[in-house]
Formats: structure tokens, sequence, C-alpha cells
């Protein structure tokens, strides 16, 4: 089977690019939200690059947005 690469809402705290990329990876979401945080104090251009996969990124299959 293909791995996709989605945010991942059932393990999020802003929009699931984070816990998406863990998913993918097979790692713990909390490594990779560790590393974007010195991506994001070492150049400031993290924060740009979370926004980014958060819009580029697709929804995982079967998530219902809740309002």
């Amino acid at each position: 089977m293909k791995k996709r690469l989605y945010k991942d809402h059932s393990n999020h705290k802003l929009c699931g690019v984070c816990s998406g990329i863990a998913k993918f990876f097979d790692l713990d979401p909390t490594v990779i939200r560790l590393a974007w945080i010195l991506f994001c104090a070492l150049g400031g251009s993290g924060v740009l690059a979370y926004f980014i996969c958060a819009i580029v990124m697709p929804d995982e299959p079967g998530y219902i947005e809740e309002d």
C-alpha cells in the first residue's frame, strides 16, 4: 500500500501538520514538534513552512471538520 502524507487530526495541536509528518515517518509527534520549534528558533523560516504545509497538505480521509 502506498503511504500518503496527510494532516493528522487525531493528535493535532494546531493544524495537524507535525502529527501528520510523524505518522508518515512512524515517529513520535513530540519529536517532530520539538524539531520544528528548533527550526523556527534558528532562522524563523519554520513558521512560514508550517503555514505552507497547513495549506498544501490534505486532511486525512474521513475527517469531518467540527464547528
